[in-house]
């Protein structure tokens, strides 16, 4: 079965798997050969780039962009490390600066991205909808990072963002899904009547199982970074995370069985051999 390609925001894409560009370190420093390696291994074609200055630009002044071939991958800029509207519109503007300096077809989305506080890293959802809105005036193509929040969810949507990104657990956590009910309500509620509307779980994916899951719910695709950079062989996991992905995808559209309480034997009840030696 072949698995459809994935349409956001006026993109088409075969792989729904959205792979980040940092914390790829050896030795304490950047390791752009070994990040380029997890993206191949991937097979993503989305990569996310945090477009402020101090994580685009390494200590010996190498641009992460120089090592990322912009021809392949569609480029979409986060607005990570941001904790308020303002900034992350800076920041969004910059990066489509930047890609439009490259040619990159990301030049006009970003994955928005306004966070709360530095200890829990999680969405601040008055800041972000403020943000999505101003963006939005100005023509920019929206994915909103948000909680796991139906009620932001449906207001992020009616705003005009191209995908609401709900949560799996806090960034670079690890912790998988940990919320798998109001992920469901989440996709129930925006694909209801729009079946084709991307939902993308973003964050806090520690192993290809959890990416199985996400997917398994519905999902239209997952988008991670420290659960392949951070691993302790990157480019195994990155293989990992495409395979996870794909099953993920099939067996939520083949459809599971129900969960039952008893046994329900597989084989035919029928003509079994009695304790008597009579068959039935």
């Amino acid at each position: 079965m072949d698995i459809p390609q994935l349409e956001i925001g006026g993109f088409s894409f075969r792989s729904r798997l959205f792979v980040g560009t940092g914390k790829y370190l050896r030795d304490g420093e950047p390791d752009y050969e070994l990040m380029q390696s997890a993206l191949d291994a991937s097979g993503c074609e989305v990569v996310t780039v945090a477009v402020r200055r101090e994580r685009l630009i390494d200590k010996a002044g190498r641009s992460l962009l120089d090592f990322l071939d912009t021809q392949r991958y569609t480029v979409l800029p986060n607005t990570a490390g941001c904790f308020n509207a303002a900034d992350a519109v800076r920041s969004a503007r910059l990066g489509r600066e930047l890609l439009e300096g490259l040619g990159n077809a990301g030049a006009r989305w970003v994955k928005l991205e306004v966070l709360a506080d530095r200890r829990t890293l999680l969405p601040d959802p008055i800041e972000t909808l403020r943000a999505a809105e101003t963006l939005l005036a100005e023509d920019f193509i929206v994915l909103a990072y948000s909680n796991d929040d139906p009620v932001l969810a449906r207001k992020l949507k009616a705003a005009g963002v191209a995908s609401v990104m709900p949560l799996g657990s806090p960034i670079g956590s690890g912790q998988g899904v940990l919320n798998a009910n109001n992920i469901r309500i989440i996709l129930e509620e925006l694909k209801g009547d729009d079946a084709g509307y991307p939902v993308i779980v973003d964050a806090g994916v520690g192993t290809a199982s959890d990416v199985t899951i996400a997917m398994e719910l519905g999902a239209d695709g997952v988008l991670l970074n420290t659960g392949i950079a951070s691993a302790r062989h990157p480019i195994a996991m990155a293989h990992a995370m495409r395979h996870g992905l794909e099953a993920g995808y099939l067996a939520y559209h083949a459809g599971r069985i129900p969960k039952k309480l008893y046994a329900n034997a597989s084989s035919p009840t029928t003509g079994l051999i009695e304790a008597s030696g009579v068959r039935t």
